[in-house]
């Protein structure tokens, strides 16, 4: 029999390459595959989404597995030689559709186009006795040392598992890293019409669509279709169920004044704007300013929406009726969506994240009228950045009041007159909010 020749790496694994090169370099999963999203067909944009989301998502427990099968420790590899093996390690294990010969010599031959084809016999080596041994691998039981078995099989760090552990329990914490761990799905906010008429729309476009039990502002939107199909259908932002509800939660009035401090990239501003008189949205980058023009553009707000390149802690405007503060955070709430986002950030991140938002409430907090709302928001499950905050706030200003809206929020998301929302009890991000009313 002949032997087979190896065949030139395919653009997809190029590619599915350098975005993980770039987001080991600090760049984000999402903004490094649109990057590079003009060089693939839809088909294998897909295919290489797959690959890059599920290596990042996995990367815990792959690395364990090649731990078992490369002398040393993994950090003595050279990074994009560790990217590869990671790659490759995926597509063996997880990927069914790629035959084992092809994930193999695919790697080595993407060694060789990346610079550092002298370890491609070590890639070679390596991913065979990954696919020869992988099974026999052994991770901790999870009943027998929690922390371990949801650090490597469940794929996440260590000192997010031990801080979860200690808070909720093992049992939460695993129930949280399975969630974190569970593929997206695609949802969108309408805004200006109900979800009954939104789903009609879609309806007669052919998109398959569907309600999401217990949050009354999201539809669902079922493959095949995509944002870009839905979003065309229907005047709505892509949120996260979760997201949608903090807006719910503001209770926004109809002739209310806004700001929004944060706002890329503007899901909360459409949906607050659509409620309000009008809304000034603040961001300090120009470019996550666009994203936030497309959003009102394209849902009709805009009319009532002004954009304003500020920086949040020196905000230039008057006293408003509600302030929306959708503070930068750790985003440990939105893990499933942005899997990269759990090797990025440390314990040193979280500090700083909170001394952000300190300085970013004060600065919020001098924008409000008295008898307005100051909404203070984070994607985070981390109660420095939720609860304490808000508290230590509170603390120092008396004359904020936590007020909780009316009752047209499942109650399981409401606690002490806080929204929380947590992945692993009502299947969708992470969310947390505090409504505080200035009497005086």
């Amino acid at each position: 029999m002949a032997k087979r020749l190896p065949e030139p790496v395919t653009e997809s694994r190029r590619v599915a390459l350098e975005v993980l090169e770039r987001v080991r370099s600090g760049d984000l999963v999402d903004r490094a595959l649109a990057r590079v999203a003009g060089r693939l067909n839809p088909r294998d944009h897909g295919w290489v989404q797959e690959l890059v989301y599920g290596t990042l998502r996995l990367r815990g427990r792959l690395d364990h597995i090649l731990s078992a099968f490369v002398r040393g420790s993994l950090e003595r590899l050279e990074p994009t030689v560790l990217e590869i093996l990671r790659l490759g390690t995926y597509q063996l294990l997880e990927m069914g559709s790629v035959p084992s010969y092809a994930a193999v010599s695919q790697s080595v031959e993407l060694a060789k186009m990346a610079g550092v084809g002298r370890a491609g016999g070590l890639v070679n080596g390596v991913l065979q006795s990954v696919r020869r041994g992988s099974s026999k691998v052994g991770f901790a039981h999870f009943e027998d040392d929690p922390i371990e078995h949801l650090a490597t099989w469940g794929s996440h760090p260590r000192w997010l598992v031990e801080r979860w552990v200690e808070r909720w329990g093992a049992g939460d914490a695993r129930a949280l890293v399975q969630a974190n761990n569970r593929r997206p799905e695609l949802y969108v906010t309408p805004v200006g019409l109900s979800v009954a008429e939104a789903r009609d729309r879609l309806d007669q476009v052919g998109i398959q669509a569907a309600d999401v039990p217990g949050f009354v502002d999201s539809v669902r939107i079922l493959p095949p279709a995509g944002p870009a199909e839905a979003l065309a259908a229907v005047p709505s932002v892509v949120q996260d169920p979760a997201a949608a509800t903090v807006v719910r939660y503001a209770e926004v009035a109809g002739d209310a004044t806004v700001v929004d401090l944060a706002a890329a990239p503007g899901g909360k501003t459409a949906g607050l704007a659509i409620r309000a008189r009008y809304l000034a949205a603040a961001d300090l980058s120009i470019g996550r300013m666009r994203r936030v023009r497309s959003n009102v553009t394209r849902t009709g707000v805009d009319g009532r929406v002004g954009l304003v390149v500020a920086d949040g802690l020196q905000p230039p405007f008057a006293p408003v009726d509600l302030v929306l503060l959708d503070a930068p955070c750790t985003g440990t709430g939105t893990l499933r969506r942005h899997p990269d986002g759990r090797w990025r950030i440390g314990p040193g991140d979280l500090a700083a994240l909170v001394e952000l938002q300190r300085a970013l409430l004060e600065s919020a907090s001098t924008l409000v009228r008295r008898g307005g709302v100051l909404l203070y928001a984070t994607c985070s499950v981390e109660p420095e950045e939720n609860e304490e905050q808000v508290e230590r706030f509170l603390a120092r200003h008396p004359e904020f009041q936590i007020e909780a809206p009316a009752p047209s929020i499942d109650g399981t998301m409401l606690k002490e007159g806080y929204l929380s929302i947590l992945p692993q009890r009502h299947g969708t991000d992470g969310a947390f909010a505090a409504r505080m009313i200035r009497d005086a």
